[in-house]
């Protein structure tokens, strides 16, 4: 099996960064979650005009939340890449959505948490309708729920969702773009 059709490749190669999220150095993935370093993530929140937004299943390969929902799309930044450049490439590669970068609209930065596997997040939201071509690898299957129906679900039934979902669905700016009650 090649490594990407298991979920993720434990020879990617990600930015290692420091507690103001300045890169201090590179490493394997394995090693990063294996000794808990400080890295970035990105995740992408899809409403569609009809007010719905879309939830990702993982896919049951993966080595983190296997079969959890997630935001629309989330992935790691890759070693010398951008928040916003991994946000653009992620939403191709899990969902086959090709959007130019200006289609993203920033709304949370989220400091390093464990909640967030350590992570440095930026969030993006996007809208529209859009073709998928989902990637088995990563993605299970997507479903639609208004904000409030998935953040109600999240609530009372958070082992369902990423820990890194329930974490964002939390904070104040991603609540407020999604329309949720402070």
């Amino acid at each position: 099996m090649k490594p990407r059709e298991v979920g993720q490749s434990p020879d990617e190669i990600f930015d290692v960064v420091d507690e103001r999220d300045t890169v201090i150095g590179r490493e394997f993935r394995r090693e990063i979650h294996r000794r808990g370093l400080r890295h970035r993530a990105v995740h992408v929140f899809w409403l569609r005009p009809d007010g719905d937004l879309c939830l990702q299943r993982r896919s049951y390969a993966k080595d983190n939340s296997p079969g959890l929902l997630s935001s629309s799309c989330a992935g790691h930044v890759d070693a010398g890449e951008d928040y916003l450049t991994a946000a653009v490439r992620e939403l191709r590669e899990e969902l086959g959505v090709s959007l130019a970068p200006a289609a993203l609209q920033e709304i949370d930065y989220a400091p390093c948490h464990a909640e967030l596997g350590n992570e440095f997040v930026r969030s993006y939201l996007i809208g529209g309708r859009h073709a998928t071509t989902l990637a088995r690898f990563e993605v299970d299957s997507v479903l639609w729920r208004t904000p409030v129906e998935a953040a109600a679900w999240a609530a009372t039934e958070p082992e369902v969702f990423s820990t890194p979902l329930c974490h964002l669905l939390g904070r104040a700016a991603v609540r407020q773009a999604l329309g949720l009650p402070a």
